[in-house]
């Protein structure tokens, strides 16, 4: 089944202004990371600030989309609702993120240059990932594309195997331990592996959207990825309506 043609559904909002807060946001919380690389990889003295800056711009959307929402969706229809309350859901996601991010940030600004140079490089990796799953959430939340939302899904399972190795590599044995810097290494670990859980709620939560249908129900089965099992089911469920 070509899952892009028949699930990829674009929106119809009457409430464009709240779908374009939360599309700021993912655009905010992706901005974020990047300034938090550059802070890793560089040591940058204005990265600190910037994911900072971020977060407190994520926050302010947050307030705005929470205090606008209670009127809007009692103003729509079913449809519009569940896109409204899908904005909300995922905004909580991008406020979350914002300040797991900003925690890796402070963390970096404080030990990079006292861990080595595989865990940087470990760390940046993970960043990265997170970046790319943020960029492809919101292409896939503005083309309710099921397809990105998917690649999203197996991204974060890239970004736990990574978090895995450096868990591995701080506490296997007694020469992989660095004591503060071991403790900092896996928190700054441990901050994007979260990170990447909430964007992988967030692609869920479109996958929902855009079908009607909640993978964290329907999937039962451990023999497939969860992606295959969902496109699966789907796929039973358009030969049942034909």
């Amino acid at each position: 089944m070509n899952s892009q043609a028949v699930l990829a559904v674009p929106h119809t909002s009457d409430h464009p202004d709240l779908v374009d807060i939360t599309m700021q946001a993912c655009a905010l919380a992706k901005e974020s990371v990047s300034h938090a690389i550059d802070g890793l990889i560089n040591g940058s003295a204005s990265a600190l600030q910037a994911v900072r800056n971020c977060e407190e711009k994520l926050d302010g959307l947050d307030r705005e989309l929470d205090e606008r929402l209670a009127t809007a969706i009692t103003q729509v229809t079913p449809p519009q609702a569940r896109e409204l309350l899908a904005c909300m859901k995922l905004m909580l996601d991008l406020e979350r993120i914002g300040d797991l991010v900003a925690s890796f940030a402070e963390r970096s600004a404080i030990v990079r240059n006292r861990i080595d140079m595989d865990d940087v490089e470990q760390l940046t990796k993970m960043a990265c990932l997170v970046e790319n799953m943020l960029a492809l959430m919101s292409v896939a939340f503005r083309g309710r594309n099921i397809d990105k939302a998917l690649q999203v899904l197996r991204m974060d399972s890239d970004i736990d195997r990574l978090r895995n190795l450096l868990v591995v590599r701080h506490t296997e044995n007694a020469e992989g331990l660095k004591g503060l810097e071991s403790l900092h290494v896996l928190s700054m670990a441990n901050a994007l592996e979260r990170a990447g859980d909430h964007i992988k709620n967030m692609a869920e939560e479109l996958c929902h959207l855009a079908t009607g249908h909640t993978m964290r129900h329907l999937i039962r089965s451990k023999d497939k990825p969860i992606e295959q099992l969902f496109l699966d089911w789907l796929a039973r469920q358009s030969s049942t309506n034909e």
